[in-house]
């Protein structure tokens, strides 16, 4: 006769209890802040998706951002579809299934927008669309989005989330850079403002160009924002980079960044700017 049964010890009886415990808690109840680890309840989380505790954003689509960025938006561009240049293996399968989840062609959303009485061209990268990498539909939307906006003489707010360029489209990927470089250009020399809201991830590709060429660089709170990934950098350099390096406090510390804006008050931001410049183009 075992002197003592398994199940009856305290450390059994304690692994039990929590069992149930998990059991009993629904999913989704709590999310955990990626930059500050504060642990939330789903319901303090509002319609900004923000840790109430450090203002980090969480990783949101276009189409939830537009609920509260505009009072108004109509979207161009939405037939455009990729050809696969490449052939890659799985692809044609991967832009559906994101297509049917973000309700969007590509990972960029864009059009035409206004706030009270500003109208401007308008660009939201979607992190939810195979992590809002830069493809040759994505950067045809956005050099559209910068050519009609020069035509129709509207300034641009561009909000950017993504891992960089689009490996499934190879050298075409890394080609969409200069062509939008180039039509930024064309809008700036027109004398119309471009304003830049980073927001986490920016990275790659898209951090190398037009997220970076704004003439108003706002960033969200602890955004993360940067070319090379963490490990690769550590990897190349062969040293510990420190935690913050990449995050926008550090880049508006070194003058890469003008302003850090809190989601709730991007809108009223936006307009702001939007009005002075305007005031100073007119």
């Amino acid at each position: 006769m075992k002197l003592y049964e398994q199940d009856k010890t305290i450390t059994a009886q304690h692994i039990k209890a929590d069992k149930l415990a998990d059991a009993k808690v629904p999913d989704g109840l709590w999310h955990k802040c990626p930059k500050c680890d504060a642990a939330i309840l789903s319901k303090q989380i509002t319609e900004y998706a923000t840790c109430p505790n450090c203002h980090y954003g969480f990783r949101i689509s276009a189409h939830q951002r537009m609920k509260w960025a505009v009072d108004s938006y109509t979207e161009a561009d939405t037939d455009l579809q990729t050809k696969d240049p490449l052939n890659f293996p799985g692809y044609v399968d991967k832009i559906k299934a994101s297509q049917e989840k973000t309700g969007l062609n590509d990972s960029v959303m864009t059009g035409e927008a206004e706030i009270k009485d500003q109208k401007f061209g308008f660009g939201v990268m979607d992190p939810t669309f195979i992590m809002g990498s830069l493809g040759t539909v994505t950067g045809e939307k956005i050099t559209r989005l910068f050519e009609n906006a020069t035509e129709k003489r509207l300034p641009i707010v561009l909000w950017t989330a993504s891992g960089g360029a689009r490996m499934q489209e190879g050298i075409m990927s890394l080609m969409q850079m200069a062509k939008i470089s180039n039509a930024i250009a064309k809008h700036s020399e027109a004398g119309l403002l471009y304003i830049v809201v980073l927001t986490d991830p920016t990275t790659g590709g898209v951090t190398a160009s037009f997220a970076m060429q704004g003439d108003i660089t706002l960033a969200e709170p602890r955004a993360l924002v940067g070319f090379a990934g963490r490990r690769v950098i550590e990897q190349t350099i062969h040293q510990k980079i420190p935690d913050d390096l990449q995050d926008a406090e550090n880049l508006l510390k070194h003058g890469f960044v003008d302003h850090i804006v809190k989601r709730e008050d991007e809108k009223d931001m936006i307009y702001r700017l939007l009005k002075m410049g305007g005031a100073q183009n007119g």
